[in-house]
This record gives structure tokens, sequence and C-alpha cells, in this order.
């Protein structure tokens, strides 16, 4: 570890920080309904777009409403980019002329860009052509993030409304949320990375002559939109197979920089969302805090384990920690941080493989996951998945002191803890129920690329990082098989709808409820005993995840024995 690593990492804490109050303003202003600085300019386009499609803007739906449209608009954008991938063949903008996206794969591919998963069993550059990848995945990447944002609206309208049916309109939202939040800032994003050396550009592939006299093939196309809008909305799918390791998707150390920021702003700035509509900022910095607690430490954690050289490469005579698997360009300190980052935002983009990392630097990321996303997690998804964690803690507290658990003054009863453990607790059944079936089955054990411990976490990973709707991997496992496949595209649908369902629920419940007045015993929740309790729930409930994860290893190493499967596994 080295005093330039920590200040990189301190100055990226300190310019997203920067970033939250400015953009929590604005963001206030756009889903209030309020006159922005862009209103002069997308005021009209937004009215046209309502106009087209019939949506009255003024009628508010109810939770069901909400939630149904919700899932129709989610459903046709799967059925579209299902339909995308297995026509590419046929369709333009194919100057490869790449085949069509076999069905599994499609099926699969189409989920997990529709869940803001991004999880690719195959090489973007290799499978898809242009089409595929702007009007399909980079459509997608807009309008799942704006899913995202628009539920965690709803939900905070369900905190900060009284006696209330309504949480507001779907389509008015997910609206609002791409057209002045996401594009604008994707438009400036794209430039910027133009001007790093990252391609735009829908000509074919580049023919290049190396220096031994041999043609190499270097794939171009329309990559910086696609990497804009995958960061800033946490997507993460990249163009390229490498993701954000590739020069030709981040190129500098200043893109990286950036492009950190990016998985990050919005996240962060939703806080000050919340805190400004519920009436109260504090609230809004108490549950940033909590996420940012949590994030210090896994950054601490990751960067340790990678900086100091692991006993084996020291008995080689190699210092200097861990780069096996990571860009000279950005070396120990970045390639931490990008790691931490991604996985604590459900983003899922690497700029380092994470199946090289040292075990206890590959387990950080790993537990980000399993712990829900929610330090600062995707777009929308991680407020509301912390949101779901606030409820859980002040129940906690209520039974504590003997009397009925209240958040901004709203009593918190049987109804939202009920549907708060429901979101929170499908997400290990997925990760861990598909984790044990993969490690007995022999079309599971096909996929890892290494035997023992290590095999399995690559794919404990990876039914991880679908459930958790992130999609980075462990890349060692083969997951372009119908088994794989399907398995991982079940667990993206229940992590993102059995989660978003239960949130809006929630929303509904609150916004009917009236509103209570504080008194002596009101637990306040904007102070440290607040953010410690949060950030003991959320530890103590992630661990339904991680320790019986670490448990399995006996379990699957006895059925591996008995079907003579050569596959000692382990946490």
């Amino acid at each position: 570890m080295t005093l330039n690593g920590w200040m990189q990492i301190a100055l990226y804490c300190a310019v997203v920080l920067a970033l939250v109050k400015p953009l929590g303003a604005y963001m206030t202003r756009v889903f209030s309904g309020e006159r922005t600085v862009l209103s002069p300019v997308l005021a009209p386009v937004e009215r046209g777009l309502y106009r087209v499609a019939g949506v009255d803007a003024g009628r508010e739906q109810t939770w069901l409403g909400y939630a149904g449209a919700m899932i129709v608009f989610n459903l046709l954008g799967f059925l579209l980019l299902y339909a995308i991938l297995r026509l590419q063949a046929v369709l333009p903008l194919n100057p490869a002329g790449q085949a069509a996206v076999a069905p599994d794969l499609a099926f699969n591919t189409a989920t997990s860009f529709v869940t803001n998963t991004n999880w690719q069993s195959y090489g973007g550059e290799t499978t898809l052509s242009y089409l595929s990848q702007m009007l399909g995945l980079t459509h997608q990447n807009f309008v799942s993030a704006a899913s995202g944002i628009a539920v965690a609206v709803a939900l905070i309208r369900g905190f900060a409304r009284a006696s209330a049916k309504t949480l507001g309109s779907f389509w008015v939202d997910m609206t609002r949320a791409s057209l002045y939040v996401l594009l604008p800032l994707c438009v400036i994003y794209t430039l910027f990375l133009v001007s790093q050396g990252i391609p735009q550009t829908l000509s074919a592939s580049v023919e290049a002559t190396t220096l031994e006299g041999a043609t190499q093939t270097i794939a171009v196309g329309p990559v910086a939109s696609q990497v804009a809008i995958k960061m800033l909305g946490t997507n993460g799918g990249g163009f390229f197979n490498a993701n954000a390791a590739h020069p030709f998707e981040n190129p500098t150390a200043l893109s990286n920089f950036v492009q950190m920021v990016s998985i990050f702003v919005l996240g962060a700035a939703l806080t000050n969302v919340f805190g400004r509509m519920v009436g109260d900022e504090r609230q809004g910095w108490a549950i940033l805090a909590a996420m940012g607690l949590l994030f210090v430490a896994g950054v601490a954690v990751t960067y340790w384990a990678e900086a100091d050289a692991p006993g084996i490469l020291s008995s080689l005579g190699l210092t200097g920690g861990n780069m096996e698997g990571k860009e000279v360009r950005f070396g120990l300190s970045a390639s931490a941080l990008f790691a931490v980052i991604t996985t604590a935002a459900s983003c899922g983009a690497v700029n380092a493989m994470h199946d090289s990392f040292t075990a206890l630097g590959g387990l950080v990321p790993l537990l980000n996951m399993q712990l829900g996303e929610v330090i600062v997690g995707g777009v929308g998804a991680g407020l509301y998945g912390m949101l779901v964690f606030v409820i859980v803690a002040i129940f906690v507290a209520g039974l504590m002191v003997g009397r009925t658990p209240e958040y901004l003054g709203k009593k918190i009863e049987a109804r939202e803890v009920k549907m708060a453990m429901l979101g929170i607790l499908c997400l290990p059944l997925m990760m861990l129920g598909f984790t044990a079936l993969a490690t007995v089955l022999p079309a599971g054990l096909a996929g890892p690329a290494n035997a023992g411990p290590h095999g399995f976490s690559e794919i404990l990973y990876a039914y991880t990082s679908a459930a958790a709707n992130n999609g980075s991997a462990f890349a060692g496992l083969s997951a372009n098989t119908p088994f794989y496949n399907t398995t991982l595209a079940i667990g993206m649908l229940v992590g993102r709808f059995f989660v978003k369902i239960p949130v809006l629920a929630i929303a509904g419940s609150l916004a009917a409820k009236k509103r209570v007045p504080a008194s002596a015993g009101t637990f306040p929740t904007h102070g440290g005993l607040f953010v410690g309790l949060l950030v003991g729930v959320v530890l103590i409930i992630g661990g339904l995840t991680f320790f019986p994860s670490l448990a399995l290893g006996p379990v699957v190493e006895h059925f591996a024995g008995s079907a003579g499967q050569t596959f000692p596994a382990g946490g």
C-alpha cells in the first residue's frame, strides 16, 4: 500500500461527496415536477412523448397500478430485446455479419439487460452487431436504470405523503429520469470519453499489421455512448469482452477515475433526494453515512489484500502486490477501488479480473453483493434496498424498547416488515439454492475452470452476481451453456422484481398512513446511533447469505465425492 494509493481513494470519496448535494437538489426538482434549467428545451419533448404514448401526466397510480405498469413495460422491453438478438443476422448495422444469438443465450442476455444486471455470457465484439449493441443493449441500459430510479422515487413518496392513495405515475417518473437525468449527463459524458480515445463509430473493424507481419482485426464501434450509460446507469455491460479493462473502453487514468465517479454519483445523490423530499436532509445523510462506512471498510480490506504480496509470491521473489489480472496503467489501488465500487453499486463493470484477486480481495466484492448491494447500490435500487433495511432496523429498535416502531412519522407495522423480509430473503434463496444445485449436477460442475475451493467460489460468485443484479464474474466459469444461461436468468428476474414489487407494496402502505407526531420516545434516525444500528442490521442479515455459503463446502464435497466427481469443494 502506498500514500499515492490512499490519496486516490480519498480524492474519489471527496469528489463523490461534493456532487451529492447539487445533483440531489436537481433531481428533487425533476421528480417534484418543478422547473429546471433544462425545462425550456426538454419540457416540450416530454409533453410530446406523453401525447404519442397516450399518457395523462396528471393521473397518478396506486401502488398496484405503478407495479403493473412497471412489469408490463419491462416485459415488452424483454420481448423487443430478445427479438433483436434472435433476428440480428437479418437486421441492418451488422458489418461483421454476426449470426443470430442462440435461444438460451438470447434469453439470458435479454433478461440480464432488462433487470439492469448486464451479466454477459458472451464476448460483445464477437457476438453482437452494432444494432444489437445500440437499439438492444444501450436502450435497455437507459430504461432499466430509469425504472430503478422510478421505484425509488415512488418509495420516497410513500414516506413523504400521508393519507394518500397514489405514489405518482410510473410513466412520468421513468420519462423524467431518462430525459432530464440520464440523457443529458450521458451526452456530455460520451463527448468526454471520445476525447479520451474511446471509439464512437459505425465503421467496420480495422485491419492492422503487427510487428511480426501478421494481420490483426481490431474491433471498433459505437463504444463511447454505451460506456457512458453503462457506468452512469450502473448497468456494467461492456461493448468488449474485457469490459473496462479494454483500452477502447477505458484508455486513461482520467477516464478510469471519471468512470468510477459516475458509477456512484447518482446512487449517492438519491439519498439527498430522499432527505429533501421527506423534509429532513439529515435523514439522507444518515443513510449515506451507513453506506459510506461499509464502503470504506471494503476498500481498505481489498486494497490491503491485493497490495500485501501473498506468501507464494514472496517465496518466488515477487514484490509489489498481486498484479495478476490487473492493468498496469491503473495499478493496485485503482483496481481494488474499482472492484469494490462496482460490486457495491450493482454495476458489474470491471477494470481488473476478479477471478485473479487474492482470496480476501475477492471475498469483499462477493460480500458486497451478498449484502444486497445497498452500499450506494444501483441507481434507485441501492436506495430502496437500503430503505428496506431501514424498516428492519427500526423494527429491531422498537422491539428493544417495547414500543411500536416509527420512521419519519409513520408507524412501521407487520405489513411493512413482512414485505421487507420478502424482498431481503429472496436473494439468499437464489444465491445459495442455485449454487447448491450447480455444485451437484454435471451441467453445473462442467462450468468452473478451477477445481477445489476456487471452483466453488466461481459458481457461488456467478449466482450471487445474478441475484444481486450485478453482472460481474469470476470469469473462469464457462457460463454460456443452457443450464447456466437459464438458471442465472431466473436468479436475475427474482433478484430484480421480487424486490421491486414488495418495495412498491411498502410504499403504498406507508403513503396511506397518517403521520404520527414525534414524541420523547421516538427513536432519532439521523444520528450516529441509528447509523450504527443500520450498519449492524445490514451485516447481520447479509450473514444469512455469507455464512451459509461458507458452510456449503462440506455438503458439496460430500455429494461430489459420492458422485465420483473430483471437485473438493470449500468456501
